[in-house]
């Protein structure tokens, strides 16, 4: 069973960051794009929450085709972490209590990938920008 799981994990890799991808993307289209429409649609590109979404969305589908994976996601991450320590650590101490777990969550599933890579599922791999 354990051969079986260590097999697969490079692919599952490659689903986490997909997924991943996907939920950030959706906090850049609706910012940027206005898909779908939220309370967060139509923010002006100059301020905090206008370049948050364009990073979102331009990371977003980078690293939903792991195209450049290492460096967006460390840039991604980083941006998660500025989102978490300026919106929501002032309202309180606690992750649950300030809104921030999803932040947060974001923050560390993507310095993971800094350090895992794309999986094997990506451009990064078919283009043999991966190698160890």
């Amino acid at each position: 069973m354990i051969a079986v799981l260590n097999r697969l994990a490079p692919h599952t890799l490659s689903l986490l960051r997909v997924a991943s991808a996907l939920l950030l993307l959706q906090h850049g289209a609706t910012k940027i794009l206005g898909l779908p429409a939220t309370q967060m649609t139509g923010v002006s590109l100059v301020t905090l929450p206008g370049i948050a979404g364009i990073i979102e969305l331009v990371g977003g589908v980078l690293l939903l085709i792991g195209l450049f994976t290492r460096p967006t996601a460390f840039i991604v991450s980083g941006m998660t972490a500025v989102a978490y320590f300026l919106v929501h650590a002032p309202r309180d101490f606690y992750p649950i209590n300030n809104g921030g777990e999803l932040a947060a969550l974001y923050c560390f599933v993507f310095f993971y990938l800094v350090f895992a890579g794309p999986g094997p599922w990506s451009v990064d791999a078919l283009r043999g920008a991966d190698k160890a």
